[in-house]
């Protein structure tokens, strides 16, 4: 029996973290996130990745509430930098997540790939990870504490 995926152990954590609606503008290394899309996430599509961020940014300020950002790729992640800038000045509550290619293309460094994915966000994000197998993605505890310390910043 095949052990979990990173996409399943990622969708478990974000409902044990009750953060269920999701903001992205979808592109093709999106498709197994998106493919059979839980049924209890809500997905927003927007136009492009900064407004993406920039929907987050409005709905955690108003919710009071971590919300999920997906971007694609290097592309998207660098599309969405100025607004992310905003959720860090606003002290905004977002997790973001960017796709990248299938780890057998990573070697041949393809069209949109993120060579080094953590680092493009690492002024303005709290912590940048790129979880490689299903067992890197941060353990509960750890996600509890940094969703913590987000909202701890969020009300200050």
């Amino acid at each position: 029996m095949m052990g979990k995926t990173i996409r399943q152990v990622t969708f478990e954590l974000l409902r044990q973290l009750n953060i269920t609606t999701v903001f992205g503008n979808p592109g093709s290394t999106e498709e197994t996130f998106l493919k059979n899309f839980p049924a209890d996430f809500r997905y927003i599509q927007t136009l492009h990745e900064s407004s993406a961020v920039a929907a987050a940014d409005g709905y955690a300020q108003s919710t009071r509430h971590v919300a999920l950002v997906n971007v694609h790729t290097s592309a998207g992640l660098s599309n969405a930098m100025s607004n992310i800038l905003t959720a860090y000045m606003n002290r905004t509550p977002l997790i973001i997540t960017a796709g990248n290619q299938t780890r057998d293309m990573l070697l041949m460094e393809p069209w949109l790939t993120n060579i080094k994915p953590e680092t493009l966000p690492e002024p303005w994000v709290k912590w940048s990870y790129q979880p490689v197998r299903a067992e890197d993605v941060p353990a509960d505890g750890y996600a509890q504490s940094t969703r913590h310390v987000a909202l701890v910043n969020v009300h200050t």
